[in-house]
């Protein structure tokens, strides 16, 4: 048997830090919420593809994170 990996909701899947979901405060606090910065931003499908197996739509990935993989503009 192997032991399950427990995803933290409030932690980037990728480094660690502090994603910031708004969408993941307002279902742990109950407080309304604006909306989150990540609905305002495109997740490449290789970023994605970097995420554990079972973290996925589990936890958001930070804004960091999805600066860092977006295409340089130009």
């Amino acid at each position: 048997m192997h032991p399950q990996t427990v995803t933290d909701p409030t932690r980037c899947p990728l480094c660690g830090q502090s994603n910031a979901c708004a969408m993941e405060t307002e279902r742990a606090s109950g407080q309304p919420q604006p909306p989150c910065w990540c609905t305002q931003v495109d997740f490449s499908p290789a970023l994605l593809d970097r995420l554990p197996p079972e973290a996925r739509r589990q936890a958001c990935i930070c804004r960091t994170c999805a600066e860092r993989a977006a295409p340089a503009p130009g």
